[in-house]
């Protein structure tokens, strides 16, 4: 069943690679794009494959558990890489990496819930 799109509203937050909620084909391209976003062990899970809204869910965990790991290494890489020989402007550059990275992982986290949210209505809908 297609859902209208005349009330369907897309969160700024949507990940251009997924079609409109609603659209043909919408849930298949939201699992290919979430299958990204996990370790290529879990993709391949059944329970993964058959329920779209499983897979956001582990890939939202996995997104937070991203986040935590890439704060991590920001606020302990002042402290920590000068140990290791680092020189000073790799270790600048290295603490640029993570704040870019928490930055682009934070806007993940975003997308995963707009269509974690979209994909637990469908289901609901059902």
């Amino acid at each position: 069943m297609i859902m209208p799109l005349t009330s369907t509203r897309i969160s700024p937050d949507w990940p251009c690679q997924v079609k409109s909620p609603g659209s043909f084909d919408w849930e298949r391209s939201a699992a290919k794009w979430l299958r990204e976003l996990i370790p290529a062990r879990y993709a391949s899970y059944p329970a993964l494959i058959r329920h779209p809204v499983l897979l956001a869910r582990h890939a939202q965990i996995q997104v937070q558990q991203e986040i935590r790991v890439a704060r991590t290494a920001l606020q302990t890489a002042r402290a920590e890489l000068p140990v290791l020989g680092l020189p000073e402007s790799v270790i600048e550059h290295t603490i640029k990496m993570y704040a870019a990275e928490v930055m682009q992982l934070q806007h993940i986290a975003r997308s995963v819930r707009a269509v974690s949210e979209a994909l637990a209505g469908r289901c609901a809908g059902r």
